[in-house]
């Protein structure tokens, strides 16, 4: 596989992880289809088992997120900045203690900025769990899946 291919695969899985946060984006569709691309290209068995892999954890991760109740955003327009910083939470959580990290971090994401927006220690605690139930879970199961896929290409990308 060249490295523009490489590349190419990598900015699609990129803008999947980041459609995650997006509503209305198939950031999930879009991980698996920069594996798959990869996949076509790179026809070592590492590849597939990469494929086959992140295709039962996506598929697993939708059916966890069809069990939960549904999203209800907030009607005053800080859903947005929310997700903006959870999932950058859930990113710095993800590599500084790697993969155990992005559930905590994604909270702490969330928490930050109800924080920064309420003043308070309380009233942030508080918005984080009504932000958590309000659609947080779904959200950071599709996020942690799709993080878990990419860091295994990775991993079959550099060590395999």
């Amino acid at each position: 596989m060249g490295a523009w291919d490489l590349l190419l695969a990598g900015l699609v899985i990129l803008l999947g992880l980041c459609g995650v946060l997006l509503p209305g984006v198939p950031g999930s569709w879009l991980v698996w289809a920069g594996i798959l691309w990869w996949a076509l290209q790179d026809p070592r068995p590492v590849a597939w088992w990469v494929l086959v892999g992140s295709t039962v954890a996506l598929l697993l991760s939708q059916v966890v997120r069809w069990t939960l109740p549904p999203r209800r955003p907030r009607a005053d327009g800080t859903a947005g900045r929310v997700r903006a910083y959870a999932g950058a939470g859930s990113f710095l959580g993800f590599v500084l203690v790697p993969v155990l990290g992005a559930v905590p971090g994604f909270v702490a994401g969330i928490y930050a900025s109800e924080r920064i927006r309420l003043g308070g220690h309380g009233d942030a605690a508080a918005a984080t769990r009504t932000a958590m139930r309000a659609g947080g879970w779904r959200l950071l199961t599709e996020l942690f899946t799709c993080q878990l896929v990419t860091a295994a290409w990775l991993g079959a990308v550099f060590w395999g």
